[in-house]
C-alpha cells in the first residue's frame, strides 16, 4: 500500500506532501483519503480529472476513499484559483449539480464491492449548524492573523475587489469537513489540486489542535499544457465529462489533437495502463510520431474510462466519417458536432420535392465554381453525398439521403467537405 504514493509520484500526480512520513503512513495499512469537490455546475471538466484518476489509483491500492460533493461550501464560493468573488449558486442549482457529479464518479471509482468509495455531501453536517454554533465550535480555533497569511486569501486581498467576509470564511469550512470526516470516518489525508494547500493545511492545524491527532495533506498539480494553456480547455470552452456537453467524439478528438510534447505525461495522468506500456507506446509514438499512436492511445483509453465502450465505438465510427465513413447512423445533432468545423450552408427543405440536382446542390455550397464544374466532378468519380459516390450527372437529391431529417453532407475528392442544413 505505501508504493501507492511512490506510483502517483512517478505518473506526475504530486505537486506537494504536507509530512515526510505520509509514505509510512499509507504502508502501514489502509488509510482514508478524501477529495472534494464543489458543484459548481452539472457536469465536472477535464480539469477535475487529475484528483479523480488519483483517487481511483488510492482505491486500487486498497485505500478507502471519500468523495466529498460541497453541497454546502458550494453556496459559499471557493477564493483560492480565483481573481473575483464567485457568483452564489441557488440550493435548487446545488441539487441539481450535486446530482449529476455523483453519478459521473462511477465511472472512475468503485461504489460496490469489497471497498466501496464512499460520496458525502458536506451540507449534511454543516447545513444544520447555526451561525452561532459555527463561531463558537469552528471559528474560535482560527485566528485572522492566520487566515490573513495563506496565499489564496492574501492573493484576493491586495486585488481591487478585496475579498468579501463570505469568501474568507470559505477555508474554515474545508477545514470542519477535514474534522468531520476525522471523527466519523478515521479519515488521515486530505488531497486536492496545488490552489487547495491553504484549505487542507487548515484542516490538517484543526485536527490538531481539537483532536490532537496526526493528519495529512498531499496537493496535485494545476496542469496546463506544453504551450502554457489552461488544460481541459478549447476555444475559451471547458471539455466536459457530461456527454450532452462534450461529446464522446469531442472528447476523443480533443486527446487525438494533443502535442507530442503533452501526450506522454497524459498517458501517466489520465489512463491506467502501467507505466511500461506508456514507455512502449512513447517509443513506437517518437519513432514515427505521423501515425499518432500516442495520441490515439490516449484519446482511446480516456474515451472509454468516461463514456464506456459504446461511447467509444462511437466516437471512433465518428473520427471515420470524416475519412469516408458512413453516416447513415448519426443524428442530425450528431452530424453537426463531427462535421462542425467544415463549412455549411442552409437551404428550404422544399427543393428536395421540387426535384433539386446534386448538380445545383454543389453549385449552391459553392464547392465549385458552376454546375458545369460540378458535372465535370461527377463523371470524374469526385463527388459525394454523404460519402456515397455519385455517378449520375443528373442525379436528383432523394429524401432519403436526408440524414437525421435535415442533414446533407457533401464532398469533393477525399477531404473537401459541406455541411447542408435543411430549414
Amino acid at each position: 500500500m505505501g508504493s501507492v504514493l511512490k506510483n502517483l509520484e512517478a505518473r506526475g500526480f504530486i505537486a506537494q506532501t504536507s509530512d515526510e512520513a505520509l509514505d509510512d503512513h499509507l504502508a502501514q495499512g489502509p488509510a482514508t483519503i478524501y477529495v472534494g469537490f464543489d458543484p459548481t455546475a452539472s457536469s465536472l471538466h477535464l480539469g477535475h480529472l487529475v484528483p479523480i484518476m488519483a483517487l481511483a489509483h488510492m482505491q486500487r491500492a486498497g485505500h478507502k476513499v471519500l468523495v466529498v460533493v460541497g453541497g454546502a461550501t458550494g453556496m459559499i464560493g471557493d477564493p483560492s484559483g480565483a481573481s473575483a468573488e464567485r457568483n452564489l449558486l441557488t440550493a435548487e442549482q446545488i441539487a441539481t449539480n450535486v446530482a449529476a457529479v455523483r453519478v459521473q464518479m462511477g465511472s472512475y471509482l468503485d461504489f460496490d464491492g469489497d471497498n466501496p468509495a464512499v460520496m458525502l455531501d458536506n451540507n449534511e453536517w454543516i447545513g444544520p449548524m447555526s451561525f452561532v454554533d459555527w463561531l463558537r465550535n469552528v471559528g474560535k480555533y482560527f485566528t485572522v492573523n492566520y487566515m490573513i497569511a495563506k496565499e489564496s486569501v492574501k492573493g484576493r486581498m491586495e486585488g481591487e475587489q478585496g475579498i468579501s467576509f463570505t469568501e474568507f470564511s470559505y477555508m474554515t469550512m474545508q477545514a470542519y469537513d477535514f474534522l468531520h470526516l476525522h471523527d466519523t470516518y478515521g479519515c488521515t489525508v486530505q488531497a486536492g489540486g496545488n490552489d487547495q494547500w491553504g484549505n487542507i493545511t487548515a484542516g490538517i492545524d484543526l485536527i490538531r489542535k481539537v483532536r490532537g491527532a496526526k493528519a495529512y495533506g498531499m496537493t496535485f498539480p494545476l496542469l496546463t499544457t506544453s504551450r502554457g494553456e489552461k488544460f481541459g480547455k478549447t476555444a475559451g470552452n471547458a471539455v466536459w465529462l457530461a456527454a450532452d456537453r462534450t461529446s464522446p467524439y469531442q472528447l476523443y478528438q480533443y486527446w487525438v489533437r494533443t502535442e507530442d510534447a503533452d501526450v506522454e505525461r497524459f498517458l501517466k495522468l489520465f489512463t491506467f495502463l502501467e507505466l511500461d506500456e506508456i514507455k512502449r507506446i512513447t517509443a513506437e509514438h517518437n519513432a514515427e510520431p505521423h501515425r499518432r499512436v500516442a495520441q490515439k492511445a490516449l484519446a482511446e483509453q480516456t474515451t472509454r474510462i468516461v463514456h464506456g465502450a459504446d461511447g467509444l465505438a462511437k466516437a471512433i465510427r465518428a473520427s471515420e466519417a470524416l475519412f469516408g465513413g458512413g453516416l447513415t447512423e448519426f443524428t442530425a445533432d450528431e452530424l453537426k458536432d463531427i462535421f462542425a468545423d467544415v463549412p455549411s450552408s442552409r437551404i428550404d427543405a422544399k427543393r428536395i420535392d421540387e426535384g433539386l440536382t446534386v448538380v445545383e446542390l454543389l453549385a449552391e455550397a459553392e464547392l465549385v465554381p458552376s454546375k458545369g464544374q460540378a458535372r465535370r466532378k461527377i463523371a470524374q468519380g469526385g463527388a459525394y453525398v454523404n460519402n456515397e459516390r455519385i455517378s449520375d450527372t443528373d442525379a436528383i437529391v432523394t429524401a432519403e439521403q436526408v440524414l437525421g431529417g435535415s442533414i446533407i453532407v457533401l464532398r469533393l475528392g477525399k477531404t473537401q467537405y459541406h455541411l447542408v442544413q435543411l430549414t
